[in-house]
Formats: structure tokens, sequence, C-alpha cells
């Protein structure tokens, strides 16, 4: 994040004075840049010294100010729905370790997600891409590499698109371009389709947040002008379409405190129907504003593709929630640690990357968390979290649960949360103390627990030896992704030894049963072969014998077939007739309310 504060005020009243005089109609723009990258595998390796030594650290001020607070006593003195005991669930210990990329950026923003075979991670400078085990593939490469003549600027952001099998990294360049690189097949060290898109005039797209979605790459940031919200052409960017578009909209005028930037939701298991509007989601203080709320603000984007002008985003829902404190210090140091009287940023005014989207039998969920004071004395922080459920039939959504995660007196931040296919969820984060040092951890819960709490021990993934001295920037990102076998978690963040390094780490939720771990027993498995016009497909250790949905898709999240199935003995086979389905790659869910499992089929 690259602003200062001057250009932050002038932005923000922009927004403010002139929001009812901003032609709020959809704006369309080609990309201004195409190319097809050389393989990553071909391109030269970076060591640390040959970055220039202006690309050793981003500038230090992010670009916000603090808001006027209106009515400072409405603040909780105490969380009131703090969790303030450690779950009793045993949690499994980590699957895989390992240090992750390291250079000079402070702070190094470190995104990465998991495919089929690779974990793939970007820092600020640099990017780099490892089997599951640790061992690096391919890199470490400037984080530029991709597109060339570009400058080698941060705020990386690497996802992996599932239901396509390609992935996806982002960075942006100079004052103004977004660069997105999409891989032109399942090796992320391959070839890749760069694109250049340049936002409304002027702008720039600071802090940069990402999601997948059937009839689009959503893109929010904290541009603090017009038009702050935008939609990538997928289905042309997939296919190397050097005509690719961007859409952007005015996201409505809503109360912020001076650094802001909506979460749009990114999808995970089942792709949603193309054409399907993306929710996005963000968080509002009751004194951020005369008359305030604590509350989510549910956004809807619609995206037309056919007349983008028609394109529009509007507010969908508020849902109150249960008072926060976000409150946080003025210079942003908000977090203790041992031996310094320098604190840490918390990263107040925004949602934490991912809001994870799901389908489920009757409802969708989408997942988030944001840092808040757990107590006005001590200054606490800890991670308020939410599940929202979305009626499949009304589209109405609602808080299912919330709670805040603080179990006893160190302060917890820079979370990431996200949800399995049994309903389970995973959070991991950063954790300091005057006794802690800068950390990273985990927990979770299962889906019939108790609600609003996190019923997991926490879980060390690597423990901290130094405190960071010289300034209060801490991430900014960090990212929980969910491999593609549905079931375990893959979180990269930030933690502090002999300075600032980044961890990759993986784990999975147990499942419980009177006390008994039975995960590996209770997993479902899917057998799926084709008998020339027909598709078998067998279940077995499906969890219940209860009527279950099974659903074909293409890779835009278009339904082409469904059928009902009950199981019995945890079992069931049935068939699919496939004749007018073309050669190419689907989506197989099996599903209830409780449990889906989704996986690739191949139909020649």
């Amino acid at each position: 994040m690259k602003r200062s504060f001057l250009t932050a005020i002038a932005l923000v009243a922009i927004h403010f004075s002139f929001s009812q005089k901003i032609n709020t109609k959809a704006v369309y723009q080609k990309c201004t840049g195409f190319a097809i990258s050389k393989s990553l595998s071909e391109m030269p390796v970076i060591a640390e010294e040959n970055l220039k030594e202006s690309e050793k650290r981003e500038i230090e001020i992010r670009r916000r100010t603090p808001a006027a607070l209106y009515n400072k006593s409405s603040q909780p003195g105490v969380d009131p729905i703090a969790q303030n005991t450690m779950g009793t669930r045993a949690m499994a210990g980590p699957i895989v370790n390992w240090q992750g990329t390291t250079g000079n950026a402070s702070p190094p923003d470190p995104s990465g997600a998991a495919g089929t075979n690779h974990f793939y991670q970007a820092i600020n400078l640099k990017h780099t891409i490892y089997n599951k085990t640790g061992s690096i593939i391919a890199g470490p490469f400037a984080l530029n590499s991709l597109w060339a003549g570009s400058t080698n600027d941060g705020d990386p952001v690497v996802l992996y698109d599932k239901y396509a099998d390609r992935w996806m990294m982002t960075q942006f360049n100079g004052t103004d371009e977004i660069l997105v690189a999409v891989s032109t097949s399942s090796n992320p060290a391959g070839t890749y389709f760069t694109y250049t898109f340049v936002p409304a005039p002027g702008t720039f797209p600071d802090y940069p947040k990402y999601s997948v979605w059937s009839d689009g790459y959503y893109c929010t940031s904290n541009l603090g002008a017009p038009e702050n919200v935008a939609v990538f052409d997928r289905t042309k960017m997939l296919a190397g379409n050097p005509t690719a578009g961007m859409i952007s909209l005015l996201l409505p005028s809503t109360p912020n405190n001076g650094f802001y930037a909506p979460l749009s939701a990114d999808a995970d298991g089942t792709l949603p129907p193309f054409g399907t509007p993306c929710p996005l989601v963000c968080y509002e203080d009751d004194t951020w504003s005369s008359g305030g709320t604590d509350q989510l603000h549910v956004f809807k984007f619609t995206t037309d593709w056919l007349v983008p002008t028609n394109s529009t985003l509007v507010l969908d829902q508020l849902l109150p929630t249960s008072p926060i404190n976000v409150n946080f210090n003025v210079n942003w140091d908000d977090v203790s640690q041992p031996g310094t009287t320098q604190k840490l940023d918390a990263i107040s005014g925004v949602l934490m990357f991912r809001a994870q989207y799901r389908i489920w039998t009757g409802y969708n969920t989408m997942v988030i968390n944001h840092a808040v004071i757990t107590n006005s004395v001590t200054k606490q922080v800890g991670i308020r979290w939410y599940e929202l459920r979305q009626n499949s039939i009304t589209g109405v959504w609602s808080i299912y649960q919330e709670g805040t995660y603080s179990p006893d007196l160190h302060s917890r931040w820079m979370a990431s949360i996200a949800m399995d296919d049994n309903g389970s969820i995973g959070m991991a984060y950063a954790v300091s103390s005057p006794t802690v040092y800068p950390s990273l951890r985990y927990t979770g819960r299962l889906a019939g627990d108790p609600l609003g709490l996190m019923t997991f021990s926490e879980t060390i993934a690597i423990a901290g030896t130094s405190s960071q001295t010289f300034f209060n920037r801490f991430g900014d990102y960090s990212q929980t992704s969910l491999d593609p076998d549905g079931i375990t978690f893959w979180h990269t963040g930030e933690y502090m030894s002999g300075g600032a390094k980044t961890r990759i780490f993986s784990w999975q939720i147990p499942l419980m049963t009177t006390g008994v771990n039975n995960s590996a027993n209770a997993s479902a498995q899917l057998t799926v072969y084709q008998n020339e016009n027909s598709l078998n497909i067998k279940g077995i250790k499906i969890p219940g014998n209860g009527e279950m949905q099974v659903d074909l898709f293409d890779v835009l999240g278009r339904e082409l077939i469904n059928k009902k199935v009950t199981p019995s003995d945890n079992t069931f086979e049935t068939t699919m007739d496939i004749s007018t389905l073309p050669k190419a790659t689907y989506l197989l869910r099996v599903g209830s309310s409780q449990f889906q499992k989704v996986i690739k089929v191949m139909i020649n």
C-alpha cells in the first residue's frame, strides 16, 4: 500500500462530498495490454541482492486516515460475545509446515493458494511455486516477471481457480494499473495469459483483493474513487482472448474509518450458476457516522457482459451485529510485543481476506472475520468472525452465528477463515502479546458445535522468536485456502524470527464421534467412470443415509443434470445420461444440508 495521508484525505473527501453527483452507470473498459508470458520454468530465479534498493521496502504509510468518532462512549468496554476460554476438542497438528518466501519488503503481504499438486505463494516483490511437501518447483521470481516491462510494485494476490484448473496471480503497476495473469494450463510453472487493466483515471488500486466467481474475477480495493469495485471477464481470460474487459461500478456510499475495502465473495465447493449476482460485504461501526449502527453491509453485483452498462451494484441487506469496538489507536499502534514499546497494526476498518462462499442444499454460506478490541482497558485485540447464511429460495441473508475469539490474554489478528466440505470451520491467525512473540496459530469448530465458539484447542503452527521494532506495519495480508480435496486447510501468513518470515502450513479438522477421531473413516469417497453415454457414480463412507442430491455442472457453474439418491449403509450408486454433453471437464457434487463433496470429471 503506497499512498500518503494527504492523498487519502483528498480522495475520501471526494468520495463523500460528491458521491451523489457521480454517474453511477457501469463503466466498461477493455484491457490495455495483453501478452502470453514465457514459461516461468524458463525464467531466471531472483536473489535478494538483485532487487533494486528502491524496491526493498514498501512505503510505510498506508493510504488511510483516522475517521472522526461520533459517539465514542457507545463502544463496549468488553466484547459481549467474547470466547474467553480455549476449546477442548483435540486439534490435529499441521500436516505440512515450512518456511515460505522471504524478502526485504515490509510488510511482506503473503498470499497463496493450494491446487491439486502445488502451493503457489507470492509476497511483495517475489513469487514461488512449491510442491505440497515444501520443495521449490520454480522460483523465487521477481513479482513483475510475468508482465514484460512492468514495475515490481507489490500487493500480490494468488488464487487457484479450481473450476477451470487454472492459476491467477496479480499485482499493481505504477500508480494506476492492475496486472492480472491467468495460467494457460494447470501447470503453475508454465506460461500465462497476462492482462493490464486501468481503473478510473487518476486512481490507485490500493490493498486489492480478488475472488473467483462464475461470470468473472471480482476485484475490490481501497480505491477512494468513483469506480471502486470491478469485475474482469473470466471467460475470455481463461481462453486467452486479448479483448477481455473490465466492468467497474461505484459502491453505494457507506460509513467507514478512512481505510475502506469491501470483500467480494470467493467461491469454494460448487461454482454458482453463471449470472448469479456476486455478494460483497463490509462492516460498519456505530461511531463512524451520526446515528450509526454496528452492522454488516451486504451488496449485490450483477454483471451483464452482453450490455456491460446494464450491470448494477446495489446495497442488498443490512445485518446488525453484536456490539463491536474497533476504536483502534489513531496511529495504528495496536498489538503489543515482548521487549519493545513498538506495537503492530491490527488493520482495522476492513474484513480480512477471504470472504469464502459455499453453496449447500437449501442455503449458501459466507464466512468472514475482522479485528476488534475485546477489552477497552487493556486494548487486547481479538477476532470477530461470522457465518452468514442465505436462503436459496428467497435470497435473504442472515447472521447464522458470530463469535469473538479471545481465549486468553494474548492478542489475535490477521486472521483468515474458511469452511470445509463437512461444514467445519478453520481459522488461522497471528498471535502476539508482551509475553509471546508474533507467531502463527490455528483453531476450528465442527458444524454441529454450539454456535459462536471455536471448540478445538488452539494449535501453534510456528512460534515467533523476536519482535518487530522498526515500525508498526505487519502482515498486511494472510490467506487461508481450501485444498481441492475439500477437507484440508492451507494458510500463509507472517511471523517474526530474527526478522520477518512467512510460513506455509496445512491442517484438517478431525470429525468426532463420542470423542473418537474418525476422520479417516468418515471422509466420503466418490468413484466416477464413463461407460459410453453413461456416467456411473458410486459413493462410499457417505455421512448419513438421508436423501442427497447429485448434480453435474460445467465450468461456468451451470447445472446440467440433477437427481436424488438415498444411501444405504452409507453407500449409493447411480448413473447419468451424458449422451448430449460435449467432451470437456465438469464438476460433480454430492450433497445435503450438512455435507457436500465436489470432484472434477472428464467426459470424453
